[in-house]
């Protein structure tokens, strides 16, 4: 080969290339074309060389492997892109845009005269979001100590006790999570401030409720709202959050989807740190209902007073009232005694103050008027009398001689005078409340047959005993009525003679509540018909718009003749006129009615009961009243 990398045909070859006249130049055809031929044949030496060196049988191996790896970043991209497409779109969406509820006004509720017994009042709470809380763990407790020594109401390890309860990158870490409320105005600022650069922690302004306290005894009949617990919201749904109210006792338990209302939403746009930047979307909610109630605020307090009054000269601390419209009804006033201060509730109570209630040997928390269930005492016989005289076990004009009482072997079953009250029919015997006369018609005595356990069983039921009433307020006592299966059963004994008698006067087993002994009463007042009790009256808007009333019916009537249930009535307006209540004989208008002595204990005073209506000719109320011993 020479200089320029041509290999001459034969050696010794003269080579094609010449330089003349300083130029390239060439010999002759012939020495072209051997150039030619021997460059192409050393063209064809060097592929073959190439062709060797590469092994074609490989590539089969390169290609699969090729093809497996393209399949497994296929089947990778589909499986992100397809399947999980909408998952992970939403985490990528939920770092930038979010859904955040717009909460419902809660209802206002009003007496009758429209007189607000609670209104909405600013209330400033702490929560955060543990998915925006910063990750790295430095700037987590700089922030969590920083946000506990404003507070001085809880520690940095309670939060983050709570927060390790949370599953991180779950949707329940974009929920809130309670911190505290009810803070004071200047560390509310101060927090707000702060909190601008805190990742995850929200100031909010929720509202709370305060109550109109004129009459305390208002506290059993409102109940209050407090913050849902984790029972309540596994109850209550998708509609609460961890960080609402909800509404814990009276009215605002039992009307709680009526005052809570419907929330809305908006689509916001947030920062880095979780904090809204603008909105993109809102869909506006509905405010609660506002309630007027059948009660009256005025009523209410005057009762309370003039009750809380004589229990203070008489030195007694339980009591319970109520008064209701015998024609609809419509709960007037009810009154229980001792009380309390929802305020403090919806405030958040102190362990300590809650405690000194729960201990409280009057229990004050105890809605007695409702869920209280005492002897009925001699309040009762209005009812035995009126089963006799349907049942034809007596007469208006069948007459008892009283002598003091009955004696059945070794028992001796007492009146409540010495001595008895001589000769009685069933007028005299509930005006003086004569237990003679009903141990005759309800036990039997000798020849003198009573109606028995059976029958006064079913009337005791007919007139809603043994059964709650239904009112629209929660913790309702459904009193207790009892039979012969029960004794046997419970108790393991028989039922004897005696057992009759007790219950022929409201004694022995039987129970019933304030608002049932009102119920019965109002019967005799209503001249045969009883209607549900019922707190709420009418169901309006937000901006107090009719939205429906609440209809009275009719839980029983007919089941006493009427002329039976006036003989029933004359007999009670003589209790005030000539009986056991002539001291009620001076007020300016007719009046009738029944006292009850029920004995409840061996060691301690008996009970005092009045259960009545007026006017007595068109009674507008029926007013019952409980003194604790």
């Amino acid at each position: 080969m020479d200089k320029y990398g041509f290999i001459p045909k034969n050696k010794g070859e003269e080579n094609p290339f010449i330089i003349q006249e300083g130029k390239f130049g060439m010999l002759g055809s012939a020495n072209r074309l051997g150039w030619a031929e021997e460059t192409f044949m050393a063209n064809i030496e060097v592929k073959e060389t190439i062709g060797k060196n590469f092994n074609f049988k490989r590539m089969i191996y390169f290609n699969i492997a090729a093809f497996f790896l393209m399949g497994i970043l296929f089947s990778r991209t589909a499986w992100l892109q397809i399947v999980k497409g909408d998952y992970y779109y939403g985490m990528a969406e939920g770092n930038r845009i979010r859904v955040e509820r717009i909460e419902a006004k809660r209802g206002i509720i009003y007496d009758s005269n429209r007189h607000p017994l609670v209104r909405n009042t600013a209330n400033f709470m702490l929560y955060v979001i543990p998915a925006d809380l910063p990750e790295e763990e430095t700037e987590r407790e700089r922030i969590l100590s920083r946000m506990c020594e404003i507070l001085k109401t809880v520690s940095v390890d309670e939060i983050k006790t709570e927060i390790s309860k949370v599953k991180p990158k779950s949707l329940e870490a974009f929920r809130p999570l309670f911190i505290t409320d009810n803070i004071e105005y200047e560390k509310a600022m101060l927090l707000l401030i702060e909190s601008e650069d805190w990742s995850g922690v929200i100031l909010s302004n929720k509202t709370r409720r305060e109550y109109d306290l004129s009459s305390q005894s208002l506290s059993h009949i409102l109940g209050y709202t407090g913050k849902i617990n984790d029972n309540e919201l596994k109850k209550a749904g998708d509609d609460y959050l961890p960080i609402d109210y909800i509404g814990k006792m009276g009215i605002e338990y039992f009307w709680e989807k009526d005052l809570k209302g419907v929330n809305g939403n908006k689509q916001i746009e947030v920062d880095a740190l979780g904090k809204e930047k603008k909105i993109i979307g809102e869909k506006t909610g509905e405010d609660g209902h506002n309630l007027v109630l059948s009660l009256d605020a005025q009523l209410q307090k005057k009762l309370e007073a003039i009750l809380s009054d004589h229990m203070q000269k008489l030195k007694l601390a339980r009591a319970s009232a109520v008064v209701m419209d015998p024609g609809n009804g419509e709960v007037k006033a009810i009154i229980s005694l001792p009380a309390y201060d929802n305020n403090k509730f919806a405030k958040g109570i102190s362990s300590k103050d809650y405690k000194e209630l729960l201990e409280h040997p009057d229990k004050p928390l105890f809605n007695r008027a409702v869920s209280g269930e005492f002897p009925s005492g001699s309040t009762i016989k209005p009812v035995i009398s009126a089963a006799a005289l349907q049942e034809r076990v007596v007469s208006e004009n069948t007459t008892i001689l009283s002598n003091g009482g009955i004696r059945i072997g070794q028992w001796f079953f007492p009146d409540w005078k010495a001595g008895g009250h001589g000769v009685t029919d069933v007028r005299n015997a509930i005006a003086n409340s004569v237990n003679t006369f009903y141990y005759y018609i309800g036990g039997g005595y000798q020849d003198f047959s009573g109606l028995g356990v059976d029958r006064i069983v079913k009337y005791m039921k007919l007139f809603g005993l043994g059964e709650k009433t239904g009112i629209d307020l929660p913790g309702e006592a459904s009193g207790f009525v009892p039979t012969k299966e029960w004794k046997e059963k419970t108790k393991k004994e028989s039922w004897y003679i005696g057992d009759t008698y007790h219950l022929s006067i409201g004694q022995g087993d039987l129970l019933a509540t304030p608002l049932q002994v009102a119920m019965f009463t109002g019967f005799f007042a209503n001249k045969g018909k009883i209607y549900r009790p019922h707190i709420v009256n009418e169901i309006l808007t937000g901006d107090d718009k009719p939205i429906s009333k609440i209809e009275k019916k009719e839980l029983y009537g007919g089941i006493i003749d009427d002329y039976n249930v006036n003989v029933v009535r004359e007999g009670m307006r003589r209790t005030v006129v000539s009986g056991s209540a002539k001291s009620m004989s001076s007020l300016p208008v007719a009046v009738a009615g029944k006292t009850g002595t029920a004995q409840w204990s061996s060691k301690k005073a008996t009970h005092a009961w009045f259960t009545g209506f007026a006017p007595y000719d068109n009674p507008e109320m029926v007013v019952t009243i409980l003194v604790e011993e």
